[in-house]
């Protein structure tokens, strides 16, 4: 099928799938699905979570990306994780657990990344909130509903509030609704070919996040 045919949603899910399965099959997150790692390798992992989306929701309000017309369409209040993975942390880590909270190095180099996207290339932003949103939407799913199983945190409750996205009623409507915007958005080709090349490094900071925590957490 000619490119131009494709939709852009559908060019970017395909340029980047190969780089999305590494990623899904990690050594750290088979073993934390699959139950082979303790509640710390996963308290750790929400801290780099923090990290990330600190970076794409302070990049947003700070640089003014709502009223954006490539990035502005896809940022809304009802994606926010910030809150809830600030209620997880303090959860899991207690009170304090800002205090010495601190990314690994692979998590610094993906959130400024993202804040420079955020500062420099509305495009690149846009890829970057592709895909951690509709991930998080997607396959995220599986391991919030896996935590609550093998931690016992309360259905989509403290521990796992990262995952429930209690502002979208419909996320297989939503996640439609997103792909439309993709579609739609106002960037010439040479532009888009960038925002796929983006998605796959993305993906590829992703999972040298999880080369990292794999390192720290071996299964035992």
């Amino acid at each position: 099928m000619p490119t131009a045919t494709v939709p852009f949603s559908t060019r970017i899910r395909e340029v980047s799938a190969a780089q999305h399965a590494a990623v899904s099959t990690s050594s750290f997150m088979s073993d934390l699905i699959g139950g082979r790692l303790g509640l710390e390798a996963y308290a750790r992992y929400t801290e780099q979570l923090w990290f990330v989306y600190a970076a794409l929701e302070g990049g947003a309000a700070r640089d003014g990306l709502t009223s954006d017309a490539v990035a502005g369409p896809f940022v809304g209040p009802e994606l926010a994780r910030t809150p809830e993975l600030a209620r997880d942390l303090a959860y899991l880590r207690g009170p304090d657990w800002r205090s010495d909270l601190e990314p690994l190095p692979a998590t610094a180099a993906y959130a400024a990344r993202i804040e420079d996207c955020a500062a420099a290339w509305r495009g690149g932003y846009v890829a970057h909130h592709y895909t951690r949103y509709l991930g998080d939407l997607s396959g995220g799913q599986a391991l919030g509903a896996r935590a609550e199983q093998l931690w016992g945190f309360a259905h989509r409750g403290d521990g796992v509030r990262f995952y429930a996205f209690d502002a979208i009623g419909n996320p297989a409507a939503y996640k439609r609704a997103y792909r439309a915007r993709l579609d739609a958005l106002p960037v010439d080709a040479a532009e888009k070919a960038r925002i796929a090349d983006e998605c796959r490094r993305a993906f590829e900071y992703n999972g040298a996040v999880f080369r990292e925590l794999g390192e720290l957490y071996p299964a035992a």
